[in-house]
């Protein structure tokens, strides 16, 4: 089952006075904005609008799957305490927008949590665009909204405040908020400010070009596909959790030992277990043979009421004589050919291993396999780091040295979408933060 999250808002400039609201129904898998909704509504008070805002929301996400569960987040204690059950709904105005929102979906699929105003940016900037529209005598326009930009801006803002964790090298949650805040403090010089839906105060301006790349850029629903290409098969790539070789940095391949997983390994399996879970999206899993990602699947699938499907062609990289060494062993023992296959896709490790050419082309013909098994749905693969990086490396049409450009850390999300005429979308990578206690 699908996992929505509904962010809304709405705003009054009087209170009452012009009113509008703006509503954001996001993947709960992705993180991807998949809709939009905005209008100004004329003269009301700010709760009217805010639940104007959770009314669209909802719907907006049913029209999208209404047999999907919805997580709905607002900044309105008022409107998610009473949608909750907690407070009583007194006043005449919101009783029947109250009601109109309970019934877009059945009650078991929707729950509710209240944000601090930071954290409600894109739905807060879409109401503000809206009574923008209205003070200027036209309605709110998807083609003209710079709302979901400035939204990853907000985000980008408070990662680069976060205290970034010290660990050593390797470390996953250390890594990855490092990862953001480089990603933040690159944007900070361009990265325009939110205003306000209670406030006055216009939208900034954009050039119209600029805001017509980024939206093109940014768009959610079709990849690089046309609006009717339908849902694509979208799979969900985590590299299986730690063995003891890991920490050690040792090449670990398919013609190693096949080690198991450490104790680290399972608890790190068990916290993506836990996170997929909340989210609900995953439809099935399907692992590599080796049994540290047959382990990881079965504790993730475990979590997910789900049983797991082996494909042989989602298996690590055969690394030869090198199984078991550390970079610096294999350039100590073997620099020659360890030279030649850095520099090219076609060498194999010594001892006859796998070349990255050779593991492109396994990846590719699974990949069309399971894009072809799994049309429209969601599903986890369970693989290593070459695969996943060469899954990752296809979609975006890079070439073989980006391999080695990519940081993968264990027991990482990430993201592909694949759509009905052959084109991908690069979603999510290298995503730890489920691993946060």
């Amino acid at each position: 089952m699908r996992e929505f999250i509904v962010e809304a808002d709405g705003g009054s400039r009087g209170n009452p006075g012009p009113a509008g609201y703006g509503a954001v129904v996001i993947d709960a898998a992705t993180g991807q904005t998949l809709a939009e909704a905005a209008e100004y509504i004329g003269v009301a008070t700010n709760n009217v609008a805010e639940y104007r805002g959770l009314v669209a929301g909802l719907r907006a996400a049913h029209e999208l799957d209404p047999t999907a569960t919805v997580h709905v987040r607002m900044d309105s204690k008022l409107v998610i305490e009473q949608m909750s059950g907690r407070w009583k709904i007194k006043h005449p105005d919101m009783k029947p927008l109250a009601f109109e929102a309970s019934k877009v979906f059945p009650a078991s699929q929707v729950t509710y949590e209240w944000i601090p105003r930071e954290q409600n940016k894109h739905a807060d900037r879409l109401a503000n665009e809206a009574m923008d529209a209205g003070k200027r005598g036209e309605q709110w326009s998807a083609s003209g909204s710079t709302a979901e930009l400035e939204a990853a801006d907000a985000r980008a803002a408070r990662a680069v405040a976060e205290p970034t964790p010290a660990g050593p090298p390797g470390d996953a949650a250390a890594g990855a908020a490092r990862a953001r805040a480089a990603l933040a403090d690159g944007r900070a010089d361009t990265a325009p400010s939110a205003t306000s839906a209670k406030s006055d105060a216009p939208a900034p301006a954009k050039a119209e070009a600029d805001v017509r790349a980024a939206r093109t850029v940014a768009a959610p629903s079709t990849g690089w596909g046309p609006a009717d290409m339908g849902a694509p098969a979208t799979f969900v790539l985590l590299r299986h959790g730690e063995t003891p070789l890991t920490p050690q940095k040792r090449f670990s391949g398919s013609g190693g030992t096949d080690p198991s997983l450490s104790d680290v390994g399972r608890e790190q399996a068990e916290r993506v277990g836990a996170a997929l879970a909340r989210r609900g999206t995953v439809q099935a899993v399907v692992a590599s043979p080796l049994t540290r990602t047959r382990e990881t699947a079965g504790i993730v699938a475990a979590h997910l009421g789900l049983d797991v499907t082996v494909d042989d062609g989602l298996r690590e990289t055969d690394f030869g004589a090198w199984e078991g060494l550390t970079f610096g062993e294999v350039r100590e023992r073997y620099a020659d050919d360890l030279n030649a296959w850095l520099a090219d896709p076609e060498a194999r490790p010594t001892g006859d291993g796998e070349s990255f050419a050779a593991t492109a082309t396994r990846i590719a013909a699974t990949r069309d396999k399971l894009v072809a098994a799994y049309a429209g749905r969601t599903v986890l693969l369970v693989s290593h780091v070459t695969p996943i990086k060469t899954f990752v490396r296809l979609a975006l049409g890079a070439p073989p040295e980006s391999l080695f450009r990519m940081e993968l850390s264990a027991a990482s999300l990430s993201a592909v979408a694949y759509y009905a005429d052959g084109n991908a979308s690069v979603r999510l990578f290298n995503d730890t933060s489920h691993l946060r206690p």
